[in-house]
């Protein structure tokens, strides 16, 4: 007997160990997000200074990768449901090879911008396929820390960006770089920060040729061998056999259409999954990244140049996503959320407080700041992938996911253009005040509405949506 459960637990250890494998690869699309998105921070002052922009062009140049995460979000859910989602994540990394490529050798603004446009449509189509791929892999005890790995991917790829202008621009100081290696690394050093980004991206491409399809896509398609073999290798022979019959009857009692989510059970998973995602950009994330390193050295924190506020940020936004690494599968996704958005509401009204009584230079802004990260990056950061990835039903939820990744892309894109004017009508004080009340609403949509999810597998939670 105790041979028998030896055997068991090892199998359950290798089934464990290649879907954490499976998940860290296609996390990694998260790191490519990531370190895109951020290392634009450091090539806009030299390619401003190079193409002489003027401010449309500069704000083209800036945008074009969101209006192309928009673009490459809308069609991956139909695509990934035709072809499968490792298709469409390699499709992805290519996107993120040629946006690399491109960039670092356009003749023209209009190149380069183009170019971005197409790195963005890779970041869309990665930020709507990775988390679902995973929560379609992953073994119900930890798929939560396994979503959350693509959040954290996300944290280390800005840190790792900051990094990576930081070293690159101290070439510039170099005398003894000649032909090639002296045009994209001393005289026009943004050519190299953009294009970088093609050593990662060609490894993503490589690693993701080695994972399976995720079994319910298989499943879906009629492929229920292959589906058993996936799942085999990554719960174990009794659990995979079980999970294929839920999947299949899933499958047979829920229509393919999206107005599915207009019925009353599903209903409400369609309000959390678009209003969580919204509501996680008017926690004031993005305002706070952009604006944190300002308000960190008005306070006094003197850093070299390769550590600056960017990368305290990004490093205390690393280290915190770990917390929910290890919590969001042992406590839940609702107490995260729940304690997590009252710590962001808690260090906005302070920031309010400050910026209001002008006391913001000192310790206390800086704090302040860290705390917010500290607070985001254990909750909403990480959480809003878990739940937006499990909750719709298995027939739809490649399309479903599409809608609310959209909602998320929308809010960004809303609030990067309304943060400005906030600060010039109503101020700092003002705009932090609107945020708390903000994530004042997602701790009433987080109690109201949101069930835990923890220890459940996606058929459980989509029988829950079914009965209503």
């Amino acid at each position: 007997m105790a041979h028998v459960i030896q055997l068991e637990n090892n199998a359950k250890s290798v089934s464990s160990n290649y879907a954490w494998l499976i998940s860290l690869i296609v996390a990694f699309g998260g790191f490519l997000f990531g370190f895109d998105t951020a290392i634009i921070s450091g090539a806009l002052p030299l390619v401003k200074e190079q193409f002489s922009l003027s401010t449309a062009m500069e704000g083209w140049f800036v945008s074009a990768a969101l209006v192309g995460c928009i673009t490459g979000v809308a069609f991956s859910g139909y695509l990934s449901d035709r072809f499968g989602r490792k298709q469409i994540l390699l499709l992805s990394a290519v996107l993120f090879i040629a946006s690399s490529i491109g960039c670092m050798f356009p003749s023209t603004i209009e190149m380069l911008i183009t170019f971005r446009l197409v790195g963005g449509i890779g970041i869309g189509i990665a930020s709507m396929l990775a988390p679902l791929y995973i929560s379609e892999f992953a073994p119900l005890q930890i798929r939560g820390r396994l979503v959350s790995f693509y959040q954290l991917a996300i944290t280390i790829g800005i840190v790792a960006a900051y990094f990576s202008n930081a070293y690159l621009l101290g070439f510039q100081q170099k005398e003894n770089i000649y032909g090639f290696l002296n045009l994209i690394l001393v005289k026009e050093t943004w050519r190299a920060m953009l294009g970088i980004n093609v050593i990662p991206a060609i490894i993503f491409f490589i690693l993701l040729l080695y994972v399976p399809q995720t079994p319910r896509w298989l499943v879906k398609k009629g492929f229920i061998d292959e589906a058993l073999i996936v799942l085999k290798k990554a719960v174990g022979e009794k659990e995979a056999r079980q999970e294929i019959s839920d999947i299949k009857e899933s499958f047979n009692t829920v229509s393919p259409g999206l107005k599915i989510l207009l019925q009353p059970g599903y209903r409400k998973a369609l309000l959390i999954g678009v209003l969580l995602p919204f509501l996680g950009q008017f926690s004031g994330i993005n305002a706070i990244i952009y604006y944190g390193p300002r308000i960190l050295n008005q306070g006094g924190l003197t850093l070299s140049s390769s550590l600056d506020g960017q990368v305290t940020i990004g490093i205390i936004n690393v280290l915190s996503t770990f917390l929910a690494i290890k919590y969001v599968d042992k406590l839940g996704r609702r107490p995260l959320l729940i304690f997590g958005t009252t710590g962001i509401i808690v260090a906005l009204l302070i920031a309010a407080v400050l910026f209001y009584l002008k006391l913001t230079s000192g310790y206390a802004v800086i704090i302040t700041i860290l705390f917010f990260i500290f607070c985001y990056a254990f909750s909403l950061g990480p959480v809003q992938w878990v739940i937006m990835s499990e909750i719709y039903p298995n027939q739809i939820r490649a399309k479903a996911m599409t809608v609310a990744t959209m909602s998320l892309w929308i809010a960004a894109t809303v609030v990067a253009q309304i943060f400005p004017w906030m600060l010039e009508t109503i101020g700092a004080q003002g705009a932090f005040l609107f945020f708390a009340a903000c994530s004042a609403c997602t701790i009433i949509l987080t109690i109201k509405a949101i069930p835990e999810t923890k220890n459940k597998s996606l058929e459980e939670i989509e029988a829950f949506w079914k009965k209503g």
